[in-house]
């Protein structure tokens, strides 16, 4: 969760200027980067309970790990809320706090995937080692295993506190489990035009099944399965009345660019708050343009800057999110090898003009019925989603090849002579055998776990580097339906 935009307080004088302040971010090819953001909800290694931010009761809790990783581990202190250091950062890189206490790295834009599995390598293990001295480890699931939003603290700052009160005014089903709950592993990429990004936009929203399906961590709620592969991605689904988890449908619209993408933004997408400071206010579903004529009784008057377009733009959470750059945000967060498997597979499709043209040329029929049944049906079937005669793991496949190839052709080698291929072989495992991660667990859940959850902490504790590559994968789950039906 994003907080006030750093975007200078340039008034707003007209439509252009907000899809200009997309074009600002084209970025020639030579300086095209990705950089990778995941979310880990901690937990005590005594009990799997979940970490608060104050410890009590001799334990320790989210604030001590904050200031030991600046004390043990060189990251330096950031923003402090009522005296409580809430960020830190290395190297580019950050530790930030979601809703819930979700340790969330934000890593530093990097030019290959070989720094991004150096980097997250190095964050996660610093964290670990200072989670473990403290008692507490994270979990790498996209959704908290066993506690709902009611049962979990929420952090008290100001955005989160307009979302409660948001949640709360327009009843919105799963809204504070839609922030709470949930976890996920983020790609940030750029573009180098306006149509570079338009193509992106769409090849990355075709594909937002197939990662879903691949990178799914989270079939449990409540302590047991949920009958989802990502149950992080069905509650994520529409959610917040249209706001979270869609395939964007204007993108795929004729003449579809920056400015159709305002123009649905500013007709479909009315404000939740704003910034004063560093407060964030409500602003009950207000529209931005009024905002921007200083039509607002709520604003006291003031117009809208262009900061104000940026925070607009963070409450507005399609799978694909067009800002400066391009967020992909389909996946559930993973161990530390799905991390770097999922930067590789986003820069090996969209970074290679023939894997980008490729994709297209893939997906080019599709429809928006085909589409909306693949984002509907994947968090559930997976990888087993009907699909065309056969399944979204044919997809994957087709998909998977193209970022290899991609990948090849970019032939970005490290200091052993091996491209950033390598980096897929996780995904190449789960797309080969039809077993994702979530297909993996419940099979424990159902055999050697006997129905006990508290194994979950340890099989998927980041300290232990969980891996697909590491045994050989059971047998595949027989679906006792055939998955949801085209509408």
């Amino acid at each position: 969760m994003s907080g006030p935009s750093q975007t200078a307080q340039e008034p707003i004088e007209n439509k252009r200027q907000l899809v200009e302040w997309f074009l600002k971010g084209c970025t020639p090819v030579a300086d095209l980067k990705i950089g990778m953001e995941h979310e880990k909800p901690p937990f005590y290694i005594a009990d799997n309970t979940p970490t608060p931010f104050s410890g009590k009761n001799g334990r320790a809790g989210v604030e001590d790990f904050m200031d030991k990783m600046v004390s043990d581990k060189g990251w330096l202190a950031g923003t402090r809320e009522k005296g409580k250091l809430i960020d830190i950062s290395k190297d580019n890189a950050a530790w930030t706090l979601e809703p819930a206490l979700q340790l969330e790295t934000g890593g530093a834009p990097h030019k290959n995937v070989h720094d991004i599995a150096l980097e997250t390598a190095r964050t996660i293990k610093d964290a670990a080692d200072i989670a473990e001295t403290l008692g507490f480890r994270m979990v790498a699931t996209g959704f908290h295993p066993t506690h709902r939003a009611d049962t979990l603290e929420l952090m008290e700052k100001s955005r989160y506190a307009v979302y409660r009160d948001h949640i709360a005014r327009h009843n919105i089903p799963n809204g504070l489990d839609i922030i709470a709950c949930t976890s996920t592993v983020q790609a940030n990429l750029g573009f180098t035009s306006e149509q570079d990004a338009v193509d992106k936009i769409r090849a990355s929203l075709n594909a937002a099944p197939a990662v879903i399906a691949m990178f799914a961590t989270s079939p449990f709620a409540d302590g047991k399965p949920t009958g989802f592969d990502s149950y992080r991605s069905h509650i994520l689904e529409k959610g917040w009345d249209g706001r979270y988890g869609f395939l964007l449908p204007v993108a795929f619209e004729e003449g579809f660019g920056f400015e159709r993408y305002t123009d649905f933004v500013l007709e479909k997408m009315p404000m939740i708050g704003f910034y004063e400071g560093h407060t964030f206010k409500p602003a009950y579903l207000s529209k931005f343009a009024d905002f921007m004529e200083a039509k607002l009784e709520i604003t006291e008057g003031r117009a809208a800057t262009l900061g104000d377009w940026s925070d607009l733009l963070n409450t507005v959470w399609p799978d694909t999110r067009p800002r400066k750059f391009l967020e992909m945000r389909s996946a559930d967060v993973g161990p530390p090898e799905m991390v770097t498997a999922l930067a590789a597979f986003w820069k090996g499709l969209l970074y290679d003009k023939t894997s980008l043209d490729d994709t297209l040329a893939l997906t080019k029929d599709w429809t928006n019925g085909e589409r909306d049944y693949l984002r509907m049906a994947a968090p559930q079937a997976g990888l087993q989603t009907p699909f065309r005669g056969g399944t979204l793991q044919d997809v994957c496949k087709e998909l998977l090849n193209i970022a290899e190839a991609g990948l090849k052709r970019q032939n970005i080698l490290d200091a052993k002579g091996l491209d950033e291929s390598q980096y897929l072989e996780p995904l190449k495992e789960i797309v080969s055998s039809g077993l994702n991660w979530s297909q993996r667990l419940v099979q424990q859940f159902n055999g050697p776990w006997k129905g006990d959850i508290s194994h979950l902490f340890n099989e998927m504790d980041y300290a232990r580097s969980p891996s697909v590559l590491k045994a050989a994968p059971a047998p595949a789950l027989k679906r006792t339906a055939n998955g949801p039906k085209l509408p």
